[in-house]
């Protein structure tokens, strides 16, 4: 156990005794750091000329503070931080396999759309990224502001959607882009929603795994589009986008738990 300084030390010390050695002080200053109490020994052992000095240290400081230039006032913004520069390597890959799933689909006939297929999943990844601590540099100062939450993730959201659905419009066009955009949208509003309970990240990629093995895996096997992604499901993913939006906001404070990262 470490033994004390006595209080003839500490009083040394305090009235910066020039004859304590430098082993001494170190010593002191190290206990110091670990001992509240003779903190509180320090504190009660300051002699009349450190009291002194004290004094003449604040008067001067008080006299330049009062003669000096005002600071110079700055609006205090809060940071918004629409868009993550993290992002750009994941909707960069994203417009890439979006670009190489339109090639096939044009050069591959027999193959059915691949841009059908992966357009529920082509927002997703980016939409992960966007609410990760990990590829956020300012997380733990946007996380600590009032405009976190639902909200930021909402923004967030429509900044990835608004890179991603021009390039979905774009590479499925001759299929329609009711068929190409309502399912990306569904699936957007289904990750927000699935993510309020069990992390955005979390849900991203299980629903990306879940469609490649339920849908895609089989649909370039059998070389036929499913049923899901027929001209005449276009209303049903329209009503499942409204159900699923409405119910994310439902969920909205769900979102400010630390969980939801």
């Amino acid at each position: 156990m470490t033994s004390h300084p006595t209080l003839l030390e500490i009083s040394r010390y305090a009235e910066a005794d020039a004859t304590l050695d430098e082993a001494s002080v170190w010593s002191i200053e190290v206990h110091l750091e670990t001992c509240a109490d003779c903190r509180a020994r320090l504190a009660g052992s300051t002699t009349d000329r450190s009291r002194d000095m004290i004094a003449r240290v604040g008067a001067a400081l008080g006299e330049e503070i009062a003669t000096g230039p005002a600071p110079a006032g700055r609006p205090v913004r809060t940071p918004r931080r629409w868009f993550v520069t993290a992002l750009l390597p994941w909707v960069t890959m994203t417009v890439a396999v979006i670009g190489a799933a339109a090639v096939l689909t044009r050069f591959l006939p027999q193959l059915p759309s691949v841009v059908l297929l992966l357009a529920p999943l082509a927002p997703l990844p980016g939409v992960a990224a966007a609410w990760s601590r990990r590829a956020d540099p300012a997380w733990e100062l946007i996380s600590s502001t009032p405009v976190t939450g639902l909200t930021m993730l909402l923004r967030r959201t429509a900044a990835v959607l608004i890179l991603v659905i021009p390039a979905l419009a774009i590479a499925g066009r001759s299929q329609g882009l009711a068929l190409v955009l309502l399912p990306c949208l569904a699936f957007t509003a289904a990750t927000l929603l699935l993510g309020s309970a069990v992390g955005v990240q979390r849900a991203a990629i299980g629903l990306m795994a879940a469609w490649t093995l339920a849908v895609v895996a089989p649909s370039l096997v059998r070389a036929d589009l499913p049923v899901l992604l027929e001209p005449s499901s276009a209303p049903a993913w329209a009503l499942l986008t409204v159900v699923l939006t409405a119910l994310t906001f439902l969920r909205a404070p769900s979102f400010r738990r630390l969980t939801t990262f």
